[in-house]
């Protein structure tokens, strides 16, 4: 087996005396897809975002490609790639300004660069607004520059959050058979989303974080055996011991069938 590209031993992180994170361990191997899901508040950004430096950790130890992470490290981000869950963008730039600027920070030539983008751009069906201002841009559009943004250094590593917002049908399809080639390749995608359905088909394994600890790891089938059959919906329910959406539903519809007297 090869060495993990990412070791993660005892991380902990609080903010304001309140725990967020609490004695993380887990180790990533080349070529794994990873679903990184969790309730709303059990962690996942903050995990991302000290790997990305982002954020300081309090305690443990992180190593990436084999090197332990240390304040002002920064050459391994040339290796890394993210699409944050927030589309936040220079707007006043156009996307071929904004390529050129993003490929510049990881040592890429600038006709390198343009020549990738804009060959990507027309794969995603927006070749026509490469040299339109980021500001026009719809939702969807943006989304598409930020994932090849991530991608155009070709990082052995891709941190994604919620990477399938915006997206259309055929761009979705698109996007998931892109993570199957890079996954064959070698690379690394460690993948955070809400949306359970796409988690457990494109998963090798997923890692359930809950109140700032992982409360389960392994494949869906062995999470099926760990707990019980079903959905990874319906498995994380479980897990995570949420069982009121159906009475909060109802209650929520009724709510809605009030009339004033």
């Amino acid at each position: 087996m090869h060495d993990p590209v990412l070791v993660v031993e005892g991380l902990k992180k609080s903010f304001d005396d309140k725990a967020v994170l609490k004695d993380i361990h887990f180790k990533v191997y080349p070529g794994q897809i990873i679903g990184y899901i969790g309730p709303n508040g059990a962690g996942k950004s903050t995990t991302v975002k000290i790997f990305l430096g982002m954020l300081e950790k309090d305690g443990g130890q992180i190593h990436m490609f084999g090197q332990p992470l240390q304040k002002g490290d920064f050459k391994y981000k040339h290796r890394i790639g993210y699409v944050p869950e927030q589309s936040e963008v220079y707007e006043n730039l156009t996307a071929s300004e904004y390529l050129e600027f993003v490929g510049g920070m990881y040592g890429l030539p600038t006709d390198e660069v343009d020549a990738k983008a804009q060959a990507l751009l027309d794969l995603f069906g927006i070749a026509e607004s490469y040299h339109s201002r980021i500001s026009s841009y719809s939702k969807g559009m943006r989304q598409k520059l930020l994932i090849i943004a991530a991608m155009i250094h070709d990082p052995d590593i891709l941190f994604l959050d919620e990477p399938l917002s915006g997206l259309d049908a055929n761009s979705v399809m698109v996007f998931k058979e892109i993570l199957a080639r890079l996954k064959a390749r070698g690379k690394t995608i460690f993948y955070s989303s809400h949306i359970m359905e796409v988690v457990e088909k494109i998963s090798d394994r997923i890692l359930l974080l809950q109140s700032g600890e992982i409360v389960a790891d392994g494949s869906f089938e062995e999470l099926r055996t760990q707990s019980a059959e079903g959905s990874l919906q319906e498995i994380f329910n479980q897990l995570t011991g949420f069982n009121e959406h159906a009475e909060i539903a109802e209650k929520f519809v009724d709510i809605l069938r009030r009339r004033s007297s």
